[in-house]
């Protein structure tokens, strides 16, 4: 029988031991592993079968054996201490407290998902994970980071095979009140709740759950609140559910929602507001609109003038090289929606021109989130230096007549969270080694020191770990698939802790080709069987539920490691998570990856394998194409661009075998490997000798790697690049009842009128012999026709350098011009010299950009006229 009401009993702590609560609910536990071992500690039997979570934890001890826990002093200390050093963590000063100049005292951050612990499963891949990192980070650095995201009622889908291995999917239904989260309320007691109003007199309320991960807030909005309909109570059901009207409600939510939220939380707490918002991804984009029309509303601002002040302190991150993963709605849509008083007050149209996609190639019936992201941010970057140079290219419509070098799109390389992905074996083995100075694996350089021995040992231990869990994993895996206990004894002898395993897992979209490595199954099925070197594989990663494609990839593969000649070798393991990554990360001592390049933004999973000790095999794409030495691992040629997409893929997993075969396995077994080595196979090294070449590639891979990939570099980054420059933007463009954001908003408005008359009449150049020398000076003169602007309105600029057979300007430096003369009607003169610095072909052009005070850089409005 079903209960006709269902509530959440709180457990009750006796004082003594209420310092469990706080510990249970911040996050910070989820990479404390202190914290995690009190826990364990306390009913290790529970502690399993809670999986690891400690609000499950004490909601399954009994009132008994908490008044036994209560009367035992050795467990009050330990709690009380672990208690005291949250809280210091929480309190003292770290490393964003030492800064001085122009930090923001707040940052919003906001993002469609947050994967911070299995325990709240409010993520699906590689965006949420490394949201869920860019938190934990900031909480480590002291980074007054606050953010901002959905609850989803049941997350994202969990994972299972059928028996025919096609991917099954379900959606465990989650309540909050079992998860490390507690309602906002206002004073009064009563929920906060957000509005936004909704076609044909609908409306959209929201709760807002907060998780206290470390010393970060995460604001967490739930539609399934008793004042919504049915089909509002649904909009926060699924991460990424639905299509079209639902997906864009979820945005509508994430953005202006959000806004609201905050609001709210910063006058309940008493906290200051944010002073720069991150919009991580486009999904969050609405957020700017929520913004202005705050802006609009409660400064009487223009919207020009709201605009630019809310540009000023917005970065937007982009994470997909893919246009496929872009949301796009129809403008029709947008319009509906807003129309029903969304932001009132705030002229429609201007919402829909923010994403509209008017540029040569685009689409102006489709609304682009992307864009709209870029056109309300004055800073913006992708999450990889390749990533970098792929959305200076894929945006470029939006800045006509720039080079895409020029695109104002920079770039931060992501990082993970060292804390939450590195082994404690390998955090034990680095505080006995080196001792306090080697906390958080700060000294990686110190890898160097462990003996071969150490090292080797702390490999095949974690490697047989991972063994144990694939086991374990493997077996409930087949028993969902139908299997009976009578068939799997098998399973017993899955993998070999002493055998070379080669990791694999990640979303599964066409573009990262899980089955290359099935191009040709009988060269496969040789190297995993080989005798003398042979090779294990373990896979895991989750298809959409939309994607077929993507399933059919995965039914492929899965029917090839059910091949009884080689399903000792190769397994694929269902419902991929952080739990699962767990492990599966220092087991393995090779992480795979082969993505058509450029497709892979940046792909940090090699980065939690690159932490544990593991190399990385990868195609050069995302980070390994700017981090990969030739010491950390090795890099898959890639074919030449004009090959077809079958003769790529043969290519590729071709030069893939080929790796493996020749160099991967026969240095991981202790082999001689020369440069030169061949089919033929290499030398074996004498039994008992340690693969030194290997463990050499270990102990470079940890030293060099470890501090590229943290996080920490990587909130640093941001904060130096990024957030400061636009918590000064911000500020600057506030001050004086918003006087530079009106100033700007003038100016733009006067220099985008004027533009189409602003011409370069003539170019002269004087100061060069008829044989022109290095160190030569050139003169240069630019008669210009401003169009009504003034000289100091523009900034004149001579590019020059090495010219290409083509006369395209090779690595261009450049110079500004000065204005010398007025020649009247609005045309002037403006000079100045070039060096001449280089030998052979060398070219010049003049160019003309917009100039003020308040723009970020020069391709900010879009606008250059060139010679």
């Amino acid at each position: 029988m079903k209960a006709i009401r269902r509530f959440t009993v709180r457990t009750v702590l006796p004082e003594p031991i209420a310092a469990l609560a706080p510990l249970a609910t911040n996050l910070r536990w989820s990479w404390h592993l202190p914290t995690r071992e009190l826990f364990a500690s306390l009913n290790p039997e529970l502690w399993d079968r809670s999986r690891h979570d400690p609000v499950a934890l004490l909601g399954a001890i009994s009132a008994e054996e908490f008044d036994a826990l209560a009367k035992d002093e050795d467990v009050v200390a330990r709690i009380q201490s672990a208690a005291d050093d949250l809280e210091r963590y929480l309190t003292e000063p770290r490393w964003y407290q030492t800064l001085t100049q122009g930090a923001p005292e707040r940052i919003a951050y906001f993002s469609p998902e947050f994967g911070i612990t299995e325990v709240l499963p409010q993520y699906s891949g590689g965006l949420g994970i490394l949201a869920g990192d860019h938190l934990k980070s900031a909480s480590d650095l002291g980074v007054p980071l606050i953010g901002v995201g959905l609850l989803y009622q049941a997350g994202y889908f969990k994972q299972s095979l059928s028996r025919d291995a096609w991917q099954q999917e379900t959606y465990p239904v989650l309540d909050p009140d079992n998860l490390p989260l507690t309602l906002l309320r206002e004073e009064d007691g009563t929920a906060v709740s957000v509005r936004l109003p909704l076609p044909n007199g609908r409306q959209l309320l929201a709760q807002v759950w907060r998780a206290d991960v470390g010393r970060v807030p995460l604001l967490l909005l739930d539609s399934n609140v008793p004042g919504n309909d049915d089909a509002a109570r649904g909009i926060t059901d699924r991460l990424y559910g639905g299509g079209g009207d639902h997906r864009l409600q979820q945005e509508l939510l994430l953005g202006m929602g959000g806004v609201k939220a905050l609001r709210s939380y910063a006058r309940i707490t008493g906290t200051s507001a944010p002073e720069v918002f991150h919009t991580n991804e486009g999904h969050a984009g609405f957020l700017g609109i929520e913004r202005i029309q705050e802006l609009m509303a409660g400064k009487g601002l223009s919207w020009d003038e709201a605009l630019a002040a809310g540009r000023a302190s917005t970065v937007f991150t982009t994470h997909t090289p893919v246009p496929a993963g872009i949301d796009r709605f129809e403008l029709t849509q947008i319009e509906h929606f807003f129309r029903a008083g969304l932001a009132p007050g705030v002229p429609v149209e201007n919402v829909l021109d923010l994403g509209r996609e008017s540029y040569e190639g685009g689409d102006p019936g489709k609304f682009n989130m992307a864009v709209m992201g870029l056109r309300l941010a004055q800073r913006a970057n992708g999450v990889a230096k390749l990533h970098g140079v792929v959305s200076r290219e894929m945006f470029a419509g939006l800045w006509p007549g720039f080079e895409k070098s020029e695109v104002p799109i920079a770039s931060v390389t992501n990082g993970v969270h060292v804390p939450t992905w590195v082994d404690p074996s390998i955090g034990t083995l680095a505080r006995d080694a080196f001792g306090p100075e080697a906390e958080s694996l700060g000294r990686w350089d110190l890898a160097y020191n462990v003996p071969d021995e150490t090292i080797w040992g702390l490999r095949r231990e974690l490697r047989g770990k991972l063994v144990a869990d694939v086991r374990r994993r493997l077996r409930a895996s087949w028993k969902k698939r139908g299997a009976a206990d009578a068939e799997l004894g098998w399973t017993d002898g899955v993998l070999d802790p002493d055998v070379l395993t080669i990791g694999f897992a990640r979303r599964v979209p066409t573009y990262k080709r899980l089955t290359l490595m099935l191009r040709d199954p009988a060269r496969l099925k040789k190297i995993l069987l080989d005798p003398k070197h042979p090779v294990q594989l373990v896979i895991a990663g989750k298809s959409h539920p939309a994607d077929d494609a993507g399933k059919k990839m995965i039914q492929d593969l899965v029917h090839f490691t059910d091949d009884p000649e080689v399903r000792h070798r190769i397994v694929f393991l269902p419902n991929y998570d952080i739990a699962m990554a767990r492990t599966l990360f220092p087991g393995c001592d090779v992480w795979l990856n082969n993505p058509l390049r450029p497709l892979e933004a940046c792909g940090t999973s090699g980065m939690k394998a690159a932490i544990n000790g593991s190399l990385n095999l990868s195609v050069l794409d995302g980070w390994w194409d700017e981090m990969y030495d030739g010491e950390n691992g090795w890099a898959i040629p890639t074919a030449n661009n004009g090959a077809s997409s079958e003769e790529r893929d043969d290519i590729e997993a071709a030069a893939l075998y080929e790796l493996i075969e020749n160099r991967v396995a026969p240095r991981f077994y202790g082999s001689v490997v020369s440069e030169d080595a061949g089919a033929a196979g290499p030398s074996q090294a004498g039994d008992g000798e340690l693969p030194t070449a290997w463990i050499s590639m270990i102990k470079h891979t940890l030293a060099h790697l470890g501090p590229a990939v943290s996080a920490e570099r990587m909130v640093k980054d941001y904060v130096n690049q990024l957030y400061t420059p636009a918590a000064v933007a911000g500020r600057t463009a506030v001050e004086d009842g918003y006087a530079v954001a009106k100033d700007l908003a003038a100016y733009t408005a006067r220099v985008r009128s004027a533009w189409s008359a602003v011409t370069v009449e003539h170019v002269d150049s004087s100061g060069v012999s008829e044989s022109p020398q290095i160190g030569d000076t050139l003169h240069v003169s630019a008669y210009l026709s401003l169009g009504g602007l003034e000289p100091e309105e523009v900034q004149v600029a001579a590019a020059f350098g090495k010219a290409g057979n083509d006369d395209d300007i090779q690595n261009p430096r450049s110079v500004d011009l000065a204005p010398s003369e007025d020649l009247g009607n609005g045309r002037w003169l403006f000079r100045g010299p070039i060096p001449v610095d280089r030998s052979g072909a060398f070219g010049y052009t003049v160019r003309v950009f917009p100039k003020h005070e308040a723009l970020a850089n020069q391709a900010e409005l879009g606008l250059v006229v060139n010679a």
